[in-house]
């Protein structure tokens, strides 16, 4: 507790000191007192300035002289990058090559012309590797973002904040799980200071790393993680993060990607916040513990909002998905005229709508595919869909619980 302390001090000199504000949509919509921690809010749009500030600082002339290394694929990178620049060491930034341009750009702004960033490998594992071999070959310290004690003591000052702002008694805290970092250093600052808080963490239903590491009682690596909620899809959580994290934590909530979307467009919609995947996560969960928390005091960590807006159309269809609103098919349709007007009078309803249409005319074939996406009013609208295509002898394949050759197609 006292490095938290401590560690609150240090982050001062870097760190807004993040509101703690009632949502209105999300009391009503739940029926309880629900408050959003922003840390969307910070220099960075993320908490990772707190960790990276507090472990850089804390360094000895020696290794700052000799400068600093890390990897990631965006909030980290930004947090070391400010990082250097404000204590004026050097730091090499490894960053896989899939990384959105938007991303690079802000790390490069942020860090100016004391960091240099390299593109390097496919994964954060890849840059991960670079980024070790190139600390331990030159002497440098690696800034880890996540197992490290002064990344969890920075992180933990967010729970200094939240106990400092809420004067009432707070029944939940919903905070998002990437490699455990936020939730472990957090989760030791209210435990300690607010026993009866219940602390629910929150991970992306393609990258459940820690609640694996739960239920096997030991921190194993997955063998494949969903990468789409990018900062907080990891194979492996932290060994210093999940011995925390099972003294702390209450429940871990997995939430579907697709949640996680709808609830980014609505927070865009109703109060104009923008939410990456990730800080998105907490206030997603939500929906999955609404029975819990009604009448309850409740703060969700909003833990970031570097959203790259070329991903809103991908989050958008994944969005629609979820809801039951998209649908895609393979229609045959027999090869004539008038087919497809008859398909769009007498199969369609008024508020369908064809948002995607690929079709390959085949002379030698009696009917010829076409694969369809349509998009339906409500999400009951697809069984009258499906009937009026059978009614019509049109031969169609739902595509959507296909996982396989929906991937491929769409």
């Amino acid at each position: 507790m006292a490095d938290i302390v401590k560690a609150g001090r240090t982050v001062q000199e870097v760190v807004e000191t993040t509101p703690v504000l009632k949502n209105m949509n999300l009391s009503l919509k739940y029926a309880a007192n629900i408050r959003l921690k922003r840390e969307d809010l910070q220099m960075v749009r993320s908490y990772k300035i707190r960790g990276a500030y507090n472990k850089i600082a804390g360094l000895g002339k020696e290794q700052l002289e000799k400068g600093i290394v890390c990897a990631s694929a965006g909030n980290h990178a930004q947090g070391v990058a400010y990082s250097c620049r404000k204590l004026n060491c050097s730091g090499v930034i490894y960053m896989p090559e899939t990384t959105p341009r938007q991303k690079i750009k802000q790390v490069k702004m942020f860090g100016g012309e004391f960091v240099e960033v390299i593109l390097t490998g496919d994964t954060f594992d890849d840059a991960s590797n670079q980024a070790l071999a190139d600390a331990k070959e030159h002497g440098k310290t690696f800034i880890h973002p996540f197992d490290d004690p002064k990344i969890i003591e920075g992180q933990g000052t967010i729970g200094l904040e939240v106990l400092q702002d809420c004067s009432d008694p707070i029944d939940y805290i919903i905070v998002p799980i990437g490699g455990g970092g936020l939730a472990s250093g957090l989760g030791a600052w209210i435990k300690e200071f607010s026993p009866q808080t219940k602390i629910i963490g929150v991970e992306p239903e393609g990258a459940p790393s820690m609640k694996s590491a739960f239920e096997q009682k030991e921190n194993i690596s997955l063998d494949s993680i969903d990468r789409f909620v990018d900062g907080a899809a990891v194979q492996k959580v932290g060994d210093l993060t999940w011995r925390i994290c099972e003294k702390v934590l209450d429940d871990i909530v997995v939430v579907p990607e697709g949640l996680i979307c709808s609830t980014i467009l609505r927070l865009y919609n109703e109060d104009a916040i923008v939410a990456e995947p990730a800080g998105a996560l907490s206030i997603a969960a939500l929906e999955l513990i609404s029975d819990q928390i009604k009448g309850k005091n409740v703060v969700c960590i909003l833990s970031g909002s570097n959203n790259d807006i070329t991903r809103m159309e991908e989050i958008k269809e994944r969005s629609l998905l979820y809801e039951g609103l998209k649908h895609y098919f393979i229609v045959r349709f027999p090869q004539r005229s008038g087919a497809l007007k008859e398909f769009v009078n007498d199969v369609l309803d008024q508020g369908d709508d064809i948002t995607h249409f690929e079709y390959y005319k085949k002379h030698s074939r009696e009917k010829g595919p076409a694969v369809i996406g349509i998009e339906v009013r409500k999400p009951e609208d697809l069984h009258r869909l499906q009937e009026r295509m059978t009614e019509r002898n049109f031969v169609f394949e739902y595509l959507n619980d296909k996982t396989d050759l929906f991937q491929f197609i769409v």
